[in-house]
């Protein structure tokens, strides 16, 4: 679809509260906005998409082309995605399903769209089905209104350790259905388990690592110039930084390996990292809680 056409749709789309005519009349249309694997640079598209339970579905069909749309890979590298639907805009973790989960899925999307059959069926590719989720972990609740800079901190780690909570219960139900699966004639584990893992704990680790930037980059400049006597607590927390870039890392290469890895040995391990997470995590808090409890959030702008 040409970017002018794209452009055209999505004008449409967010002046008439996610109603369009043309070819998407009467349909269901989202906007996706992913993040360029490679540029960094956000893109938007308009995409049909089917419900099932509370998740939204959309299908990576490209027209029945040879290759996967681009967004598609943006995802993968990047599963933090914004949707928009009628008038609600949400952040959502996106999951690609595979698998037998992959196929009922697609067969839940065809009974809605028929559509996507026929795209299938003209091309050699698998289209990816792709599964958006709400971003905020299971029971997630922030730490109420947000009205300091303190506040704001204490929502982001309050997400952070909700992320990762959710990658260690998840770790957990992937072990479960291993054990289960366990013996000569059974079938492999779903690797669709592993992939969701993959994906949360990418949105984790570029999540902390945008945070520390933010930090390192904004935040922690403006408190020194006014707090210079806070000079070797700076110091501490960029050290700090440096150590949790090198514990993503591990984690990361971790939860690559999980299909095949000893589960007390992985246990072992995932709990130690995360122990030093949530670490830092507290230690942040300890640290500049007290400093940013009366700078106002959002900043106060300077009048022109």
């Amino acid at each position: 679809m040409p970017t002018s056409f794209n452009q055209s749709v999505i004008d449409e789309f967010r002046a008439n509260e996610g109603k369009v005519g043309g070819p998407f009349e009467g349909g269901d249309l989202l906007l996706l906005t992913t993040t360029g694997a490679r540029s960094g640079v956000s893109r938007t598209t308009p995409l049909g998409y089917v419900r099932h339970g509370d998740s939204l579905l959309v299908v990576g069909s490209n027209l029945g082309g040879p290759r996967h749309p681009g967004w598609y890979h943006n995802l993968l590298a990047r599963p933090v995605v914004q949707v928009e639907v009628g008038t609600r805009s949400f952040e959502a973790l996106a999951v690609p399903a595979e698998g037998d989960r992959r196929a009922e899925l697609f067969a839940h999307v065809v009974r809605a769209e028929p559509g996507y059959g026929d795209y299938q069926a003209g091309t050699s590719r698998v289209l990816p089905v792709v599964v958006l989720e709400r971003a905020e972990p299971e029971g997630w609740k922030g730490p109420g209104e947000v009205r300091t800079l303190a506040d704001k901190l204490m929502e982001v780690h309050t997400w952070l350790r909700g992320q990762l909570r959710q990658v260690r219960a998840e770790v957990e139900a992937h072990f479960a259905a291993r054990a289960a699966r366990q013996g000569p004639s059974a079938p492999p584990v779903l690797p669709g388990l592993g992939l969701r893992i993959r994906q949360r704990c990418l949105a984790f680790c570029q999540a902390l690592e945008f945070h520390h930037s933010s930090e390192d980059g904004h935040l922690f400049p403006g408190i020194a110039r006014h707090h210079p006597h806070l000079t070797g607590v700076f110091a501490r927390l960029d050290d700090e930084h440096r150590t949790i870039a090198r514990i993503q890392g591990e984690l990361a290469a971790l939860l690559a390996g999980i299909v095949i890895a000893d589960p007390q040995r992985f246990h072992a391990e995932l709990e130690e990292m995360s122990s030093r997470l949530n670490a830092h995590l507290d230690y942040e808090e300890e640290a500049l809680l007290p400093l940013l409890a009366d700078v106002p959030w959002p900043p106060d702008v300077p009048k022109g």
